[in-house]
């Protein structure tokens, strides 16, 4: 009986070894499993650094898209009002000349009033629409 003592003692000492053995690897894999969390959990909050920079990228953006479209529609109305004004200048340049050539001819002054309200030019307005010109009868 001493020999089949002895054999179960073996298997008792083994199997704690091996329960030992298991426990150790089990505490490897979790200490693995911990880097491995740790380091994804880094990578998100870098990924989350960049998106944040991105959209305040993005926002940026848009403001600056927002002013340079109302400075491109200040030009587009500003050189509207130059070409309303050089044309304005041209009529009105044009209708001194005939008003001086009527004047020099003997006509009345009041004849010529006619000359001077047609060479007054449309008005832009803040959109850089030139306006006068048309009349909208829809209502």
């Amino acid at each position: 009986m001493a020999v089949i003592s002895s054999t179960a003692g073996s298997q008792t000492v083994a199997q704690g070894a091996l329960q030992e053995l298991r426990i150790q690897q089990a505490r490897q894999n979790a200490g693995k499993a911990e880097q491995v969390a740790r380091s994804l959990r880094q990578q998100a909050v870098e990924a989350q650094r960049n998106a944040d920079r991105a959209d305040e990228n993005a926002r940026s953006l848009s403001v600056q898209s927002a002013q340079a479209e109302s400075i491109a529609g200040r030009a587009r109305q500003g050189l509207a009002a130059m070409r309303s004004a050089g044309e304005m200048q041209t009529q009105l340049s044009q209708a001194v000349g005939r008003i001086s050539e009527q004047l020099e001819s003997g006509l009345p002054v009041s004849d010529v009033s006619g000359d001077v309200a047609s060479a007054l030019a449309p008005v832009v307005n803040t959109s850089g629409q030139i306006t006068g010109t048309l009349i909208n009868t829809t209502a």
